[in-house]
């Protein structure tokens, strides 16, 4: 039997046309029966660094009798040069997580993955402590089960006052070593024997005052909060 978490989590491809660009984590979100991906903001535009890509792969298991069977899945980015995935800002500005709905008759009845849902969402009003132990499912540097096509995860700490908007951004702070490619990962607890999204991890934070010669990063991470998925996902 293979762990929920980890058949709800996908790697995520950036290309531009048939140029590869990026890779990344993301995980699927189940909402008045649709589906989507989500995953961060600037997985699908990067405005900063330039990176525009215009389609997205994922990779999809096919067989529940042979997990090793997978098929990748194309998802544009654009129609009509305009956007297909849906952002929101909040008080601090634009938040770094997008959801992009999925076509279910596209993805075939052969698919099978795991979704979170409404009911698993731990939101900035509920009482998690500092400290509390948390698990972030992901594509580390790309790394996974190549054989099963699954991720990894990283056990991380819930780093400051979890219901307060750290510095006045929509996020929280996690303590764990993470990597490029997590980027979308979900942030999850254990409640009552079933995992809980509290969040979605989107960066790494570091001191520009920091002496790269003298001191290691601090290995905080940004994570938003998970209620930002219910603006996403809300019917428009």
């Amino acid at each position: 039997m293979i762990e929920p978490l980890l058949l709800s989590v996908t790697s995520v491809i950036t290309k531009f046309g048939t140029q590869q660009l990026t890779s990344a984590t993301g995980f699927f979100f189940e909402r008045e029966n649709r589906l989507y991906l989500i995953t961060a903001r600037h997985v699908v535009l990067d405005e900063g660094t330039q990176h525009r890509p215009n389609i997205l792969i994922i990779n999809l298991h096919i067989n529940e009798e042979n997990i090793t069977i997978t098929t990748d899945y194309s998802i544009p980015l654009y129609r009509e040069n305009r956007p297909l995935w849906m952002e929101a800002y909040d008080s601090g500005g634009l938040v770094d997580v997008c959801a992009i709905e999925l076509d279910r008759k596209a993805l075939g009845d052969k698919v099978f993955l795991e979704a979170f849902h409404e009911d698993q969402l731990v939101t900035a009003t509920d009482d998690v402590e500092v400290g509390t132990s948390a698990v972030i499912a992901g594509f580390p540097l790309g790394f996974y089960d190549t054989l099963h096509k699954l991720p990894v995860a990283r056990n991380a700490l819930i780093a400051s006052s979890f219901g307060i908007r750290f510095q006045g951004l929509g996020y929280f702070l996690t303590d764990a070593q993470m990597h490029r490619g997590s980027s979308g990962a979900p942030v999850v607890i254990r409640v009552d024997s079933e995992w809980h999204l509290i969040g979605i991890h989107t960066s790494r934070m570091d001191m520009v005052t920091r002496d790269k010669q003298e001191d290691d990063r601090l290995n905080l991470n940004c994570a938003w909060y998970a209620d930002v998925i219910l603006e996403l996902t809300k019917k428009r």
